[in-house]
């Protein structure tokens, strides 16, 4: 798909931003992410910090600093670590509710309006949709943590985010935009050729993540996006398949 189609797809995006029904599917996702992590580090922030700090200081850098005598300066590092970690685990949080619970009205509110006479051949499953954000949760988080000495560093610190933001939007959003409609070989055939354009939406949405107040919208934003992109591309499958 050219780069055309997701230009349109995030101009559908931004203009069905306002419409009373996307706001009420707006706000909850990121807030009871917020509400989740929020809740838990209150509960147990002693507990991580004095975690992470034995942790950082079981390491090779740990006993280096140690006979430095500079032992306290990885413990006062581990709260500045947990917020590190508790940003992609929110992020992950309210883009797997948005994309699990809010994404099948979102579909259906893009396809009323733009794809009525779309079909509906149902190949994706609720079991499927677990499965596909699960795996797009555990791939996140661990490319998050191998790349997080980059962010300490500074070297690539304001792509770094970005790119796995990018990464984990497609990942969770195409299955879940064509669920409804496509069939199991047609969602394959998409997502095999349709994978760039996939991406490039992904880095498109990725930085509105980092925006205060802007992030309160970014998932719902993602969704619409993407079921405008995955149902016109879809469509335009359909409509130069071969007659049977």
């Amino acid at each position: 798909m050219s780069m055309d189609g997701v230009l349109k797809a995030l101009g559908f995006a931004f203009r069905s931003a306002l419409h009373p029904k996307v706001i009420a599917l707006t706000i909850w996702p990121v807030l009871a992410a917020l509400a989740l992590w929020g809740g838990l580090a209150w509960l147990h922030w002693s507990d991580w910090s004095r975690g992470i700090g034995d942790l950082l200081a079981g390491t090779g850098a740990g006993g280096f600093l140690a006979q430095l005598g500079l032992a306290g300066l990885l413990r006062a590092s581990a709260p500045l670590l947990i917020l590190l970690l508790l940003v992609p685990a929110i992020l992950i949080t309210a883009l797997v509710l948005a994309a699990t619970f809010a994404m099948p009205m979102i579909v259906d509110f893009v396809a009323a309006r733009c794809y009525l006479t779309l079909e509906r051949l149902h190949g994706g499953t609720v079991a499927g949709s677990c499965f596909n954000a699960l795996v797009a949760g555990l791939v996140f988080a661990a490319l998050w943590i191998v790349t997080l000495p980059l962010l300490f560093t500074g070297v690539l610190a304001p792509v770094v985010p970005v790119v796995l933001s990018a990464y984990l939007n497609q990942r969770l959003f195409r299955y879940d935009a064509l669920a409804e409609h496509a069939s199991a070989d047609e969602y394959r055939a998409i997502v095999d050729a349709e994978w760039k354009g996939m991406y490039a939406l992904g880095l498109a949405l990725a930085p509105l993540y980092f925006v205060p107040f802007l992030n309160l919208l970014a998932p719902t934003l993602s969704g619409l996006a993407y079921a405008h992109l995955a149902l016109a591309r879809l469509a335009a499958l359909r409509a130069n398949r071969p007659p049977a």
